[in-house]
């Protein structure tokens, strides 16, 4: 497999230095992608640069995963507008052994020779002194150099300015990129195309502090079809880790992507053969509005990301609430699982006491709680065959409902028309 070519018809590909790719189809090279700890998971902005070092070992080759314990430190101004907030080290210290246990389920790390690797740069910052650094690293470089940098000339001409600290970071990664070419034989460095700056930034300090010579790709920034930021929702990031986005939500994110999005997202974030992926478009565009193309995308990344057992529940869940779910797959679920799949939706707390001595349905969904901002309403549903309790019809606007009704002994759902839903918890 070329790599570089894969790159280059998945839509991947943006810049690459001169020489790459026939570096790249000599031999097993060793290439790596750094990672900042500047949270305690990686999020769905992350998955391009994931996707890339499994593409890279995939095509022989041997993957270096560098999680920037000594450049969380510092910050990386590419791409940002002001200075951005740094961490103690303690909670630095704690994201980087997220992001390693992360980055360890989507690369193999026991396959011989191109096995995946790990580094954390504070390892090798961590006893370089600042005078070392300023003699050894910053002598080969010039401030007019490092001037020229798109990420530094944007700052400067912005009213913030920028610091000595984010100034710096080019020479750090820059050094990485040494480090990295010198004691573990990476002779590539690739990342998104904000960071060609800082790559480029290495390869010249290879070049004068090394006297060699070494490589450089970045793929494109993912931008949604109509321009929004990609990989953001209206309750925030995507985030990797299932305790701050559920599989659910996971898999919601991308079965919700636009056609034109999951034409190209599908090429990006799934393993899929270039015929595969044009025999599902074919079949797609049959039927747009069968989500073809949604489906094989959500299945497949959340599956990478979480596990098979992950996306079942993920698809029980969208069965529960936009198909044909019975009751037996919330009875299945923990506390924490139910009012998981119900975030997001109104929820209402109701006194046990009171439930257990029976409430009439109306009362329950219009004075107990705010189902109905009437019990005129309330009563005119119910008759109309419109509201649903624990997924069953109910027609008796006087239902007495009691503990019994409950499901996991904790709550009732509450249904009105076909996709309002509202979780009652008791307590």
């Amino acid at each position: 497999m070329n790599f570089v070519e894969e790159l280059r018809w998945r839509g991947m590909l943006h810049d690459i230095m001169p020489g790459t790719e026939e570096e790249l189809n000599k031999k097993m090279t060793s290439g790596y992608i750094g990672f900042d700890p500047t949270a305690d998971s990686l999020h769905v902005g992350h998955l391009t640069q994931i996707m890339t070092l499994i593409h890279f070992q995939r095509a022989g080759h041997k993957p270096v995963a560098l999680v920037g314990g000594a450049t969380g430190m510092v910050g990386d101004p590419s791409g940002k507008s002001a200075e951005r907030n740094l961490l103690s080290e303690d909670v630095l210290n704690h994201n980087v052994h997220c992001l390693e246990s992360q980055l360890k389920k989507f690369l193999d790390f026991n396959c011989g020779a191109n096995s995946a690797e790990m580094v954390n740069n504070y390892d090798w910052f961590k006893n370089f002194t600042f005078l070392d650094f300023i003699r050894d690293v910053g002598k080969h470089l010039t401030v007019n150099y490092m001037m020229a940098k798109d990420s530094v000339k944007k700052r400067l001409e912005g009213e913030t300015g920028m610091s000595f600290t984010e100034f710096s970071y080019q020479l750090v990664q820059g050094y990485d990129f040494y480090y990295l070419w010198k004691e573990k034989n990476c002779q590539v460095q690739m990342g998104g195309s904000d960071q060609w700056g800082n790559i480029v930034t290495g390869t010249e300090l290879i070049r004068r502090k090394g006297s060699g010579s070494a490589f450089a790709i970045t793929t494109q920034l993912i931008k949604k079809a109509d321009g929004t930021k990609f990989g953001k929702t209206e309750s925030g990031a995507v985030w990797l880790d299932p305790a701050k986005t559920s599989p659910y939500k996971f898999y919601q994110f991308w079965l919700n992507t636009t056609d034109s999005d999951a034409k190209s997202w599908i090429r990006i974030f799934t393993l899929k053969s270039q015929s595969e992926i044009e025999a599902l478009e074919k079949e797609h565009d049959l039927a747009p509005h069968l989500r073809i193309l949604q489906k094989a995308l959500a299945e497949e990344i959340t599956i990478r990301t979480h596990s098979q057992e992950a996306l079942l529940t993920a698809l029980k869940t969208s069965d529960f609430l936009f198909g044909n779910g019975t009751l037996e797959f919330l009875n299945s679920l923990s506390k924490e699982d139910v009012l998981e799949v119900f975030e997001g939706l109104p929820q209402f707390t109701i006194s046990r006491n009171e439930l257990a001595g029976g409430i009439n349905a109306t009362d329950l969904l219009a004075e107990k709680t705010s189902v109905f901002p009437s019990k005129g309403e309330a009563r005119k549903m119910i008759s109309g065959g419109g509201v649903s309790i624990n997924k069953e019809k109910i027609a008796d606007p006087a239902l007495i409902l009691n503990s019994e009704n409950l499901i996991n002994g904790e709550f009732l759902v509450a249904q009105k028309g076909k996709k309002n839903y509202f979780l009652i918890s008791v307590e």
